[in-house]
């Protein structure tokens, strides 16, 4: 694997805040576009399927059965903390429950030094960016954080799942890629194809046709170990382009380094097994059912009559960036009835990890 320095990163950026998730308008333009599609699906209809892409060769095989390693980049600050406490919590319940295939736990922390939850949570260390090379835009650490600990972790699995913080397994989770083709979950908001312009500055006509560039982010998604190696300094570099380049850094914004990643992996010649099962996302996504990670990364926002108020701060509301500054109390009120079970079962998830956390309340 091709080894890159903290100058290089320099050079190649010359020739904050955590991203706000403010999609409000972009999820109620699509609500109609993607329900029974990506957000808002029903189970128990028959033309329910939760592959929406795969490659011929691998149609049909089920679960690789292979352990994979899980892993999520985080920062030292309060709020990176307690999301990773939970996260790490349901990781330990899931790991050895019939149909799981996750194996171990990495935390690669990118502060460049230790912290507080160093006994508690499994942690690599690394550094970040040199300063003033993310240029506020903190999740550009990520890749960068990646090719270091590849380099210098000892990984004993053979797969690797990219994992965030505000990530909860709310079932047991399989290994859902197969050999080359890494598993990964179809965002709406990355479209490719509608950018052709920008993605052509990185992804050349040559390579083929933009529709090779998979509308995904970097997480999650469950990857050969050898096959991220690979792709993570390309990741790095297409990230480092992509916010020197003005016109694309205000195209993309905060999903940035995720279109970063789905090039980088075109670049290679990777495809995607797509599925719209590996996650949801409350409010939008209704209910857990047999899906496997609960991404909290929207505010929940609703009135007593159990109606949506998103854009509005509701009379009841979860939303994780009430917290930025240290951890949620324990025994948050349930929402009141007609919430959907998604958006429940999320509140249950975190009062159960908080409850039983020991020294909860510590930062």
């Amino acid at each position: 694997m091709g080894r890159v320095s903290p100058l290089l990163l320099v050079l190649l950026a010359l020739g904050f805040g955590f991203a706000t998730y403010n999609l409000v308008t972009m999820v109620m333009h699509n609500r109609g576009l993607s329900s029974g599609k990506f957000w808002v699906t029903n189970e128990a209809s028959e033309w329910y399927d939760p592959v929406i892409n795969m490659p011929d060769e691998v149609k049909g095989l089920g679960s690789s059965n292979v352990k994979f390693h899980v892993a999520l980049t985080a920062t030292d600050a309060p709020y990176s903390k307690w999301q990773c406490r939970i996260m790490y919590y349901w990781y330990k319940k899931m790991k050895d429950m019939p149909g799981s295939d996750m194996g171990g736990f990495t935390r690669v922390l990118h502060s460049g030094k230790p912290d507080n939850l160093m006994e508690e949570i499994p942690t690599f260390i690394v550094d970040p960016l040199p300063e003033g090379l993310d240029r506020g835009y903190i999740v550009l650490n990520r890749p960068w954080a990646f090719v270091q600990w590849l380099e210098k972790a000892i990984i004993e699995e053979e797969y690797i799942l990219m994992a965030e913080p505000d990530h909860v397994f709310a079932n047991p989770l399989p290994n859902l890629a197969h050999g080359g083709h890494p598993a990964a979950f179809p965002f709406f908001y990355i479209k490719p194809a509608d950018n052709e312009k920008i993605i052509r500055k990185y992804y050349p006509q040559e390579k083929g046709p933009v529709t090779n560039v998979d509308p995904i982010g970097n997480s999650p998604v469950i990857i050969n170990k050898l096959l991220l190696e690979k792709i993570a300094p390309t990741w790095m570099n297409v990230s480092l382009r992509m916010k020197d380049d003005p016109e694309t850094d205000k195209a993309f914004g905060w999903v940035l380094e995720m279109y970063a990643y789905a090039v980088a992996s075109a670049l290679h010649d990777v495809r995607h097994i797509l599925r719209k099962d590996f996650m949801l996302q409350p409010p939008w996504d209704l209910e857990v059912g047999k899906k496997f990670i609960i991404h909290y990364t929207y505010g929940c926002d609703y009135n007593m009559k159990g109606e949506l108020t998103y854009g509005k701060i509701g009379e009841w509301r979860f939303d994780k960036r009430s917290y930025l500054r240290g951890p949620p109390p324990r025994n948050l009120p349930l929402p009141p009835p007609g919430v959907p079970d998604s958006v429940v079962r999320l509140v249950k998830m975190v009062n159960e990890a908080t409850d039983n956390i020991p020294g909860w309340d510590v930062q």
